[in-house]
């Protein structure tokens, strides 16, 4: 199995088990979509989530276009116009995108299947259609797909989720494997590729994010606009966020109003899912191109780090950081 001249996706369920090892050696990373079967109001599919998170994964590699019409094969797309699109776009840098119109080559990815279920938040699992599993049952059961990707020969791997409660579960598996296995794993969620401002931009003063909102709703417009039924809702006001600027994350029980969704429905239009579309894939692209151009990690050790006692490295000259100073803290941003 070979790539295209631009790069793009291999779908991991057709490479044969003879050529698994060759393809793994020639991939730059492999993709992994998650999403969730869930309640998102009577407008939109059960696999709403599960349609983002596999159609934004398709964008990764370059290999579908807003342009194209839902469901195209062709490469990034262009001129998808408007104010949110036109914050992602200009020309990539050589090895930056999969889009092969530009004749730039792009990186070379592996399509694994998505994960189709997860732990779902309270405020849907009593609604019809939520299939839920617990959440220590999820971050194990990802933890194994993860490590099994890896064990693969897929040593960078991408996760492209669709599902806001998938963060954390994600997240801590990826933490587990990352210790146990010689692994740059790189969550995206699909959803933060476009800022607050720029939904604003687009839709206006009311809120238009939030579980089957607006936003929600014109992602999938943006992908599959036969799947989604406007006209089977009027809108449901979202409960107001906190007047404070700083971030934080609020779970409630039931943030009425509320019916498993809420929104300005009447906010959501295709036009608006193939803007989001072109911004959030762009976006997306150039995460992966900077990704994949990084320096591989160092495999992980059980072993504590050197000190004065060992055979380790001396330190360096200077006093010693006291507990809980800031130069001990190593790791990402949390």
């Amino acid at each position: 199995m070979t790539w295209p001249t631009g790069g793009g996706l291999l779908p991991a369920t057709r490479i044969p088990g003879g050529e698994l090892a060759a393809v793994a050696a020639a991939a730059d990373y492999a993709v992994l979509p998650v999403g969730a079967v869930e309640w998102h109001g009577p407008h939109l599919p059960l696999g709403t989530d599960l349609i983002l998170a596999e159609g934004f994964a398709a964008e990764a590699g370059g290999t579908s276009s807003p342009a194209a019409g839902a469901g195209g094969t062709s490469g990034p797309a262009a001129g998808a116009g408007g104010a949110v699109a036109s914050a992602a776009g200009s020309a990539p840098a050589a090895g930056s995108s999969g889009d092969t119109t530009t004749g730039f080559p792009g990186p070379r990815g592996v399509l694994f299947p998505a994960v189709p279920y997860a732990a779902c938040p309270g405020q849907t699992r009593p609604w019809p259609g939520t299939v839920s599993i617990r959440p220590e049952i999820a971050v194990g059961y990802l933890a194994d797909v993860i490590e099994g990707i890896v064990a693969a020969g897929f040593p960078r791997l991408l996760i492209v989720n669709g599902h806001d409660a998938n963060m954390s579960t994600v997240r801590a598996a990826m933490e587990w494997v990352s210790g146990r296995r010689t692994a740059s794993l790189l969550l995206v969620n699909w959803f933060q590729l476009v800022t607050p401002a720029e939904t604003t931009e687009l839709y206006g003063p009311l809120t238009a994010r939030g579980h089957g909102g607006a936003y929600e709703t014109s992602g999938v417009l943006g992908f599959d606009p036969g799947a989604v039924r406007l006209d089977a809702v009027t809108d449901l006001p979202p409960k107001p966020k906190l007047p404070v600027g700083h971030p934080y994350v609020l779970v409630e029980s039931r943030p009425d109003p509320w019916q498993g969704w809420s929104g300005h429905i009447s906010l959501a239009s295709e036009a608006a899912g193939r803007k989001v579309r072109a911004t959030a894939g762009a976006r997306l692209r150039e995460i992966v191109a900077a990704w994949v151009a990084a320096p591989p990690p160092a495999p992980p050790t059980a072993d504590p780090l050197p000190d004065a006692t060992t055979d380790g490295p001396a330190p360096a000259d200077g006093p010693t950081p006291a507990a809980g100073d800031p130069t001990t803290v190593t790791g990402g941003e949390r």
